[in-house]
């Protein structure tokens, strides 16, 4: 390392303030910090912009609807259609030609479809539906990996009016089977398999292991990804993608008219009575909405090339790499596989090759590129990138600086966004080319999103106290409901702190959070992912900020374990960066960070180096077997790990200290 770069590495760790380029602003979809007063004033009217940026078969009447509160409904009397929006009316103003989608398979074939040829396909599949019996709100299935299919299998169904419900290609067959009998769904769309690190992966057999339990008839169409790769048979009641859409091409498929209140999607999602939550997003509010924050907050424009590198089969996919960048007419990008194969610069090879502008990834696979190393991203040319985002989980501030200095260059603003699946996009982050940046903060509210920080009664916490994340007032992106189940959705996410006598409603996302005296506001993890350590509530997330700002570690879990005299002990897993060595010294000096940025009661009680933590296929730490392991506890099913090995080999390395 040269001086230069250790007074770079210096300056960049003390800086805790980061304003965004002029170059950026100057070119920039938003630059006057007045949007934020401007849509306080005249809020709820203020979303009208959002719904400008949409195509309407009828206008709406009324921008909200809110005397059935917290049943909001968004642009009510409005009528349109999302296929439309994200493909037709592009075609329409001359943009046939403008690629839609640039698919990159992992073994490294590509395919690109214009908008053109993106409609011709959504219209043959259309076809191919309703040949099959599909009908307006009917709820397709589709449990798929990241293949073009997916998005055409999407804009097919919202084009003839029938509701998708993706299943992540990751998940179990019982998931898919739960998902489908709670969704009603007769119609499924499924693969073959995929292609992951190298193998051909089996996906038809899981499917069928799921239909087995579905309780009622089904139709099943199957696309052949892997080919040669993986023999198989239809059964009843299954038939083959391309034969099915070969027969349909060239068909005209006119979009179906919906209100602005039809149901767009169903997207399951974790509950904490262990039942899958159903979460229903509609037409209007939700395409406006995604619409809106694309061009906003990750400042898409149709001549954009963008890349989410999320999977369709979560909220980020559906939002930010069809339904947003697809409405602004703006290149989106898929790939496939995992970013270390064949080697650790996948992502960087990709990104390089199509001259990416915006960047969009989660915290986790920063601190994979911050472990791998500089030289990986080093290897290409990454001049082309704009604007890089995360998303899903708080960054740390050192993840955060490594991310900006190695893959910016220090010329790309980082948009650090909170948000969930019930919120449809965007709720806190910077506007990139108006405010500066803060690693570690996800930055204010967004313009007409009322967010607050209360204590357990409900009143504002002052700046520097942590406290719980509330929205105040409703939004169009939001969810509508809880499938089939209203009770449960009021009882999950409304009147929290309010009185319960009173006409008065506040969304209650389960995230602790801090506020500053900027209005910055930093998201301290789920109200669960807390530790009660001799009586003190602590924030996992918080303790894991503070270990991966450690040099040295790349990535860290913490959980509580039974404790003789605190009742509960802090419990650190971790992995530690190429070239160091997770020995006494580095315990020490972790254990040192925590105490110095939280205090000695946060102190671990033991740190275990660990090359991998336990993982569910989507990438989240399972770490409730991490708690068993540190209290001692008989393990419990790891199956839906994607790497159970390493569970037995944790536990045997805390037993044996």
């Amino acid at each position: 390392m040269t001086e230069d770069d250790v007074n770079l590495e210096a300056r960049l760790e003390e800086q805790d303030t980061f304003e965004p380029p002029e170059s950026f602003v100057e070119q920039a979809n938003v630059t006057d910090e007045g949007i934020y007063e401007e849509f306080e004033e005249n809020w709820p009217e203020c979303w009208e912009q959002a719904a400008d940026l949409l195509s309407w078969d009828q206008e709406y009447d009324t921008v909200l609807e809110d005397g059935n509160a917290p049943f909001y409904e968004w642009f009510t009397g409005g009528t349109l259609n999302a296929s439309y929006n994200c493909l037709d009316r592009h075609v329409e103003d001359g943009a046939e030609d403008r690629t839609a989608i640039e698919w990159e398979g992992e073994p490294g074939e590509t395919r690109t479809y214009t908008y053109g040829e993106l409609l011709e396909e959504v219209e043959a599949f259309a076809a191919t539906l309703r040949d099959l019996g599909v009908e307006e709100d009917d709820v397709v299935t589709l449990y798929m990996p990241m293949v073009p299919e997916l998005p055409i299998a999407m804009l097919a169904c919202a084009r003839i009016g029938a509701p998708h419900s993706v299943v992540f290609a990751g998940f179990s067959a019982d998931a898919l089977a739960t998902r489908m009998n709670s969704a009603s769904s007769e119609y499924l769309v499924t693969a073959d398999g995929y292609y992951r690190r190298g193998d051909a992966l089996d996906h038809i057999s899981k499917t069928n292991e799921g239909l087995e339990d579905v309780d009622h008839e089904t139709t099943t169409i199957v696309v052949d990804r892997l080919g040669d790769d993986l023999d198989h048979t239809l059964e009843d009641g299954q038939h083959d993608y391309e034969e099915l859409v070969d027969d349909n091409r060239g068909e005209s498929v006119e979009p179906v008219t919906r209100d602005a209140e039809d149901m767009l999607f169903l997207m399951y999602t974790s509950g904490t009575t262990g039942q899958p939550k159903g979460v229903k997003h509609t037409t209007a509010g939700y395409l406006a909405y995604t619409a809106w924050t694309s061009q906003t907050v990750l400042d898409l424009e149709p001549g954009d090339t963008y890349w989410c590198s999320a999977d369709i089969g979560w909220i980020t996919g559906h939002s930010y790499i069809i339904y947003g960048p697809l409405a602004l007419g703006t290149t989106t990008v898929m790939y496939e596989g995992t970013p270390d194969y064949p080697d650790k610069d996948r992502f960087w090879e990709i990104a390089e090759k199509n001259e990416v502008d915006v960047f969009y990834t989660a915290p986790t696979a920063i601190r994979a590129f911050m472990k791998w190393g500089k030289e990986y991203p080093e290897r290409h040319d990454l001049s082309s990138l704009r604007l890089l985002g995360t998303v899903g989980e708080p960054i740390n501030p050192r993840a955060w600086k490594w991310y900006y200095k190695h893959i910016g260059g220090e010329e790309c603003p980082i948009v650090d966004t909170w948000w969930q699946t019930e919120t449809g996009g965007h709720m806190i982050t910077t506007l990139p080319g108006v405010n500066a940046m803060k690693p570690g903060s996800a930055g204010p509210a967004l313009p007409g999103v009322d967010a607050r920080i209360v204590d357990a009664q409900g009143e504002e916490v002052e700046a520097g106290e942590a406290g719980y994340l509330t929205v105040q007032k409703p939004w169009p992106g939001m969810l509508r409901t809880l499938y089939q189940n209203d009770d449960r959705f009021i009882d999950e996410y409304w009147r929290e702190y309010s009185d319960p006598d009173a006409d008065e409603w506040v969304y209650f996302p389960e995230d602790g959070a801090k506020i500053d005296e900027d209005d910055y506001i930093t998201v301290l993890g789920r109200v669960d992912d807390v530790l009660n350590v001799s009586g003190h509530r602590l924030g996992t997330m918080e303790i894991e900020s503070a270990i991966v700002g450690v040099e040295g570690v790349a990535e860290a879990a913490v959980v509580g374990g039974d404790h003789e005299v605190k009742g509960e002990a802090v419990y650190a897993y971790v992995i530690t960066e190429d070239g160091y060595e997770g020995d006494e010294e580095l315990s020490e000096k972790i254990v040192e960070g925590v105490v110095d940025a939280i205090g000695p009661i946060a102190k671990p009680e033991e740190v275990v180096f660990t090359p991998e933590l336990p993982k569910t296929r989507s990438g989240k730490i399972m770490r409730r077997l991490l708690e068993d392991i540190a209290s001692g506890n008989e393990l419990g099913n790891t199956s839906t790990l994607r790497n159970p090995e390493v569970v037995d080999d944790i536990a045997e390395q805390v037993q044996g200290d």
